[in-house]
């Protein structure tokens, strides 16, 4: 049941980027997901590998980063970044791209979720 609502959580998200010209993930989890799924410190900026805040987690206490690959594992291999939080206090923006090019979407303070999933989160900064 939990792979179905992850899937129509994806389809979504999926949706919605495509009528927007700048996706922003804003879902808060859900009570099937819980809170405790985006396992992300106060005053961080989260990645995470799986949907739901699941996989490998890497997160960052620096307001901006220009290059993720250089300190998160799941990047170096290639992966995609499929869900996000954002426990810091203001918006963060991120890019597909190292050095804050292509922008791809942003998310506000204390808020987060599943994202599309198919691409990279290679740098953010505050917006």
């Amino acid at each position: 049941m939990r792979r179905l609502h992850s899937l129509a959580l994806a389809a979504t998200a999926l949706a919605a980027a495509a009528f927007s010209t700048a996706p922003t993930a804003q879902a808060t989890p859900t009570a099937s997901a819980g809170l405790a799924a985006y396992n992300c410190s106060s005053g961080y900026f989260c990645i995470y590998s799986d949907w739901n805040g699941g996989g490998t987690r890497c997160q960052w206490s620096q307001a901006s980063k220009a290059n993720t690959a250089d300190d998160c594992s799941f990047i170096q291999r290639g992966q995609n970044v499929r869900s996000v939080w954002n426990n810091t206090g203001h918006r963060v923006q991120y890019y597909t791209q190292t050095n804050y090019h292509a922008r791809v979407g942003s998310t506000p303070a204390h808020a987060g979720g599943n994202l599309q999933g198919s691409y990279q989160i290679r740098s953010f900064k505050p917006q």
